[in-house]
């Protein structure tokens, strides 16, 4: 049976169908046809995959620099995120330099990136071939996945459905950046219902549960959840 999906444009809908051997990426831009945009998701969770043409936001993803660092600090600092990030210590500015310096500058295998939406910095992503990190992929399902973990700094932008358009622009980006990846993983706590959501929304599928060792010695329950390239994307 073929997969539907919608797109919203402007008050008006199309609808159309996910052809064999195509992605749900492929399927919303054939759908879309001469359409002014490109569909990025709503919600691929359910039956009918949606998407939508957001003619008032542009997200964007760029390198962080040394320069962004005050503002990730300030970022960390906020509750709703050291709620998830606590395990790093506190987030001054001298430990959060410390932790990024090596991703910014390139001497690491994670790479650290800012999201703009209409050029202005509101979130971070960062990524990592699992295999990177051989404690990790001991844990993981799959070393050759790309590993993220993302977070919206910016308070004033919580609750504005920024979550799918931010991951879906960093899959995109990493879409050209490593195209033999077949996997993209993300490891939320099991209590983080947002961000859990969120990846279930932009396709990811929710898998094995297992305790992650974190760098202040403590242990948190994480939700597994990988995303088929091929199938969405590709």
């Amino acid at each position: 049976m073929s997969i539907r999906l919608t797109i919203a444009d402007r008050g008006h809908e199309l609808s159309g169908v996910v052809r064999e051997g195509e992605s749900w990426r492929a399927a919303a831009a054939r759908t879309a046809g001469s359409l002014s945009g490109v569909p990025v998701p709503v919600d691929l969770s359910g039956e009918v995959k949606r998407f939508v043409i957001d003619h008032d936001r542009v997200v964007t993803l760029r390198a962080m620099t040394r320069g962004d660092l005050p503002k990730v600090a300030q970022w960390r600092q906020q509750p709703h995120v050291l709620q998830w990030w606590a395990c790093d210590g506190e987030p001054t500015l001298e430990r959060v330099t410390e932790q990024y310096a090596d991703d910014i500058d390139g001497t690491s295998p994670t790479r650290i990136w800012v999201a703009e939406v209409n050029g202005r910095s509101v979130a971070f992503v960062q990524d990592y071939r699992i295999g990177d990190y051989p404690d990790y992929s001991l844990l993981a399902p799959d070393p050759d996945a790309i590993g993220l973990d993302y977070a919206i700094g910016d308070p004033e932008w919580l609750g504005r459905g920024l979550g799918v358009p931010i991951v879906w622009a960093w899959m995109i980006k990493t879409r050209h950046r490593l195209p033999d990846a077949k996997a993209y993983f993300a490891a939320p706590d099991h209590r983080n219902g947002a961000s859990l959501r969120v990846l279930e929304k932009l396709g990811f599928t929710q898998g094995l549960w297992f305790d992650e060792p974190q760098t202040d010695g403590s242990v948190t329950t994480v939700v597994g959840c990988t995303l088929d390239v091929g199938r969405v994307l590709a």
